[in-house]
């Protein structure tokens, strides 16, 4: 068994030391610039592809890693170098993921490289589980996917919204029921793989936050997919559609397959937020002179960031400890992975605005990054599982009751 350790290895420390140089030198510098276009950053992705970053290799090495430690590491790193830039650099990963999660080896083989492309031929693929109707409550999916035996193919219409990279993605892999009566029980998850008809993309959203990455509706109307194209096959979907229907227990929801496995993730991602704004404000007050002395030297600041390195740290524990749990197979009895996103997204609400308090009316100013952090920081409470369904989810599991 993999024992937990807070010392990273060697080849964890290059992988910390690489990540934090790239997004040091190229997304720092191109932050303002690319959430102000709110475009998709091609040219960032690119050179995340040149050096390796945005490739299969990277997802299947820092996944790969026995203590789950290399993804948490590595995703900080990038979410300190800008949130936007990093959700469009790792989007792609979620597809991955769900691929991953209720795929066959042999389709994860197969499907996985093309999500990315090559340095060459860049692609991305996105995800898409939520509905107009259908957020936090994964259950009500609307999306409907009919098998026509005729044909070996998969029918697929409704609408996902809130999707990143959605509609401009190469592939999408998407949550959908096969079963409306057996509600999350019924669903399954399917790739649209590129060139595919009757998948477009719908509203583009402008955000509050995280602008650099492209955020759409993806609207299916009779899409047809191969057979081949259902993950885990009919086989298998078919088995466990039965034992639900028996009322035996099953697998679970496709999308909570994933959620599950990305939490920690996204948890690791608002720690690089809150420790980017908890980093330049400490040294503001260092260097800020109010009354003759630095502003530091006083109790209100001082303890202001106190707990905001205090609460950045405990955050990391709880989000090591996930991902270490993840990657060695033990459960979250405690909905512990739930919980290291929970306090690491509400702590990068907390930071960054009490980092835009320390430097007053420069902190309310696009001159200076704390604005845009802070901004950046709230989608963490909302998206993969709201603050309050983390909660539900952790509740549940302490007590064993079906909490509503």
């Amino acid at each position: 068994m993999t024992e937990f350790s807070m010392d990273l290895n060697d080849d964890q420390k290059q992988l910390q030391d690489w990540v934090h140089g790239f997004a040091a030198n190229v997304m720092r510098p191109a932050a303002s610039e690319w959430d102000e276009r709110e475009e998709t950053p091609w040219p960032i992705i690119q050179e995340a592809a040149n050096i390796g970053i945005y490739s299969p290799d990277f997802i299947f090495s820092t996944f790969g890693d026995p203590t789950g430690l290399s993804m948490v590491v590595a995703l900080e790193e990038l979410a300190w170098g800008d949130a936007g830039l990093c959700m469009a650099i790792v989007g792609t990963s979620l597809a991955v993921a769900g691929i991953a999660a209720n795929g066959t080896p042999e389709q994860a083989m197969e499907w996985i490289p093309q999500c990315y492309g090559t340095p060459d031929n860049l692609k991305l693929a996105a995800f898409g589980v939520s509905e107009p109707d259908a957020g936090s409550d994964v259950s009500a999916l609307r999306t409907r996917a009919i098998y026509d035996a005729a044909t070996d193919e998969w029918v697929l219409n409704g609408t996902k919204t809130w999707i990143s990279n959605g509609g401009i993605a190469n592939l999408h892999v998407i949550v959908a029921s096969v079963d409306p009566e057996l509600k999350g029980r019924g669903q399954a998850s399917f790739i649209i793989p590129e060139g595919t008809k009757g998948i477009r993309q719908g509203q583009k959203f402008k955000k509050m936050g995280i602008r650099a990455s492209h955020t759409a509706e993806v609207i299916l109307e009779d899409c047809r997919i191969p057979g081949s194209c259902l993950l885990g096959g009919k086989e298998k979907l078919d088995e466990r559609l039965a034992r639900v229907r028996e009322g035996k227990k099953s697998s679970g929801q496709a999308a909570m397959a994933t959620f599950e496995a990305t939490r920690p993730s996204v948890g690791a991602q608002a720690i690089g937020i809150a420790r980017a704004a908890y980093e330049y404000s400490l040294d503001y007050a260092k260097e800020r002179k109010q009354f003759g002395r630095a502003i530091i030297e006083n109790q209100a600041i001082a303890f202001k960031l106190a707990n905001m390195k205090t609460n950045i740290d405990a955050s990391r524990l709880l989000v090591w400890r996930a991902a270490w749990m993840a990657a060695t197979k033990k459960p979250f009895l405690n909905g512990e992975g739930s919980m290291s996103k929970l306090f690491a997204g509400e702590t990068a609400v907390r930071v960054t605005e009490d980092a835009i308090q320390i430097l007053g009316g420069y902190g309310y100013v696009r001159d200076y990054p704390v604005e845009r952090w802070h901004r950046d920081s709230k989608i963490y409470t909302i998206f993969e599982g709201t603050s309050e369904i983390q909660q539900l989810v952790i509740a549940r599991a302490i007590s064993g009751i079906r909490i509503e």
